[in-house]
């Protein structure tokens, strides 16, 4: 099963993503373009998988879009795409103008239940205080049959500190905090108890497994399909599997 995401999770897919990461902060295309082509590939492959059919004519959203860099990789396959992002800041930050971009909050989403396809978050679920209720509203927006897709950095990963370094959290989000604004003379981008928080691993299996859906897989996203069993070893997948992706399918 998944045959088409596993062939994906190559050790070439992992080492270019790897390398476009250090592009975030100073040159944000150059991060989240080939990012958004991987995401749009992954669920596409995720969706053949699960369901038997693409993303073509799917109505697929993205909880917390971003700039919008992720738009013409989902037009590409044509998927009805739909962002919703609830920082206009954000959404302005790259001069990119999504058609029927929605401003809302991820942890009450302005939608009916059962109104898409496909749902999925990138990156999102560790910069909002209550992520599991984000992933609840994911799940009621769902159609019966449909997927949710959650993606997330594992908080004790290499890279769960985001740009405040790679140890730093490890010693505390407070402390990264700190020593980040000490050494940059300004604060950083995602702040510690504010728009940065701690998530496990071990939560979102939980919250996966509670969920009136049926999970259907769960891996580390930037890893090779070789290493995907670190999800199944606790403790381990807390410091290794670095962004852990649910997949779930909603139960009719």
């Amino acid at each position: 099963m998944f045959r088409r995401t596993r062939r994906l999770a190559t050790l070439a897919r992992s080492w270019s993503l790897l390398r476009a990461i250090r592009h975030e902060q100073d040159a944000p295309e150059l991060f989240y373009r080939p990012l958004a082509e991987d995401t749009a590939t992954l669920l596409d492959a995720l969706s053949r998988d699960a369901t038997g059919s693409g993303l073509t004519g799917r109505a697929v959203l993205d909880v917390g879009g971003g700039p919008g860099y992720f738009a013409a990789a989902f037009a590409a396959r044509d998927a009805r795409y739909v962002p919703v992002e609830p920082s206009v800041g954000e959404m302005a930050a790259a001069g990119i103008c999504v058609p029927g971009s929605v401003r809302g909050d991820g942890q009450h989403l302005p939608f009916r239940d059962a109104s898409f396809d496909l749902v999925y978050s990138s990156n999102v679920a560790e910069h909002v205080p209550s992520p599991w209720a984000m992933a609840e509203e994911m799940l009621r927006v769902t159609r019966p049959g449909g997927l949710v897709v959650l993606s997330y950095t594992v908080w004790l990963g290499p890279f769960g500190g985001h740009e405040t370094g790679l140890w730093e959290h490890y010693v505390g989000g407070e402390f990264a905090r700190r020593r980040y604004a000490a050494k940059h003379g300004r604060e950083p981008k995602n702040v510690w108890g504010e728009s940065l928080f701690a998530v496990s691993a071990a939560e979102g299996l939980r919250w996966a497994r509670a969920a009136d859906a049926e999970l259907l897989l769960a891996f580390p996203r930037y890893h090779p399909a070789w290493a995907w069993w670190l999800v199944r070893v606790p403790v381990l997948r807390e410091f290794l599997v670095s962004n852990l992706v649910v997949v779930l399918r909603k139960r009719g």
